[in-house]
């Protein structure tokens, strides 16, 4: 690894605490909360400003904000991201975490699409595959999906929907799914219970992009066999974590 160049350093911990607060600030708060010497400071406050990655506040005189240099490489970078690629890595690392089966899936219309899957070394273990399509309403990704969305959305697309079973433990009625819904929105977590496979149960946390929306849910699913309150508890925990890990790889960075 090579050397670390001090000016440089300087400069991107100046422009990581534009990430904070409302977003400006001025050549003291900076002198004050980096502890470096104010001709320093000012030099490289003038340098970014020069090259566009920090602009003047309007009407605020020595005031600075993110210029947009910065917004040119957030685009670039969000341009190279691929949510199946990032999602196939991060489910990867989960699942040799519990060495459970981990899906990454995204939500179209009612249905769910599995868009990243990495199987169990266990011998018993969950068969899917990515790319295979399930009703959102019988699935710990589908409801956290479904939960997610603004309250007119979700009428949207269940008004008048016909849920169909796929297990004697789906949920089909659309009032028993709302009131699903309204608790797994308050806990942060979707469990279910057999309800696409009998003989598994799953976990599922969200995923949120750049702008904070719900774009995907990354579940874990266990064999009944291997499932018990405690491994419920400790695996949404992980979901939470495999989850919340995918959002800041997209880009997230705010409150979840």
């Amino acid at each position: 690894m090579g050397r670390l160049v001090p000016a440089v350093t300087r400069a991107l911990d100046i422009l990581e605490l534009f990430l904070e607060g409302d977003g400006t600030l001025s050549a003291p708060e900076v002198i004050r909360r980096l502890q470096l010497p104010r001709t320093t400071v000012h030099e490289l406050l003038t340098t970014l400003a020069a090259r566009s990655y920090l602009a003047p506040v309007p009407g605020e005189p020595g005031r600075y904000r993110l210029d947009v240099r910065t917004y040119q490489l957030g685009s670039r970078y969000a341009e190279q991201l691929d949510l199946a690629a990032e999602g196939r890595q991060v489910a990867r690392e989960i699942a040799e975490t519990c060495d459970e089966t981990v899906h990454v899936a995204i939500l179209e219309d009612t249905d769910v699409i599995y868009i990243a899957k990495v199987d169990s070394t266990h011998a018993v273990r969950m068969v899917s595959a990515a790319g295979r399509r399930l009703p959102a309403h019988c699935t710990s990704v589908g409801k956290m999906l479904l939960a997610s969305l603004p309250e007119a959305e979700l009428e949207l697309r269940i008004a008048g929907h016909e849920f169909t079973a796929m297990t004697p433990a789906s949920v089909t009625d659309p009032d028993a799914l709302r009131a699903e819904l309204a608790v797994i929105r308050e806990r942060g977590i979707a469990v279910e219970h057999r309800e696409s496979n009998p003989d598994v149960n799953c976990v599922a946390a969200p995923v949120r992009d750049s702008a904070g929306r719900v774009v995907a849910a990354l579940s874990i699913s266990v064999p009944v066999i291997r499932w018990s309150d405690e491994r419920e508890e400790e695996l949404g925990q992980l979901a939470a974590k495999g989850a919340n890990t995918l959002s800041v790889r997209l880009g997230h960075r705010g409150a979840w």
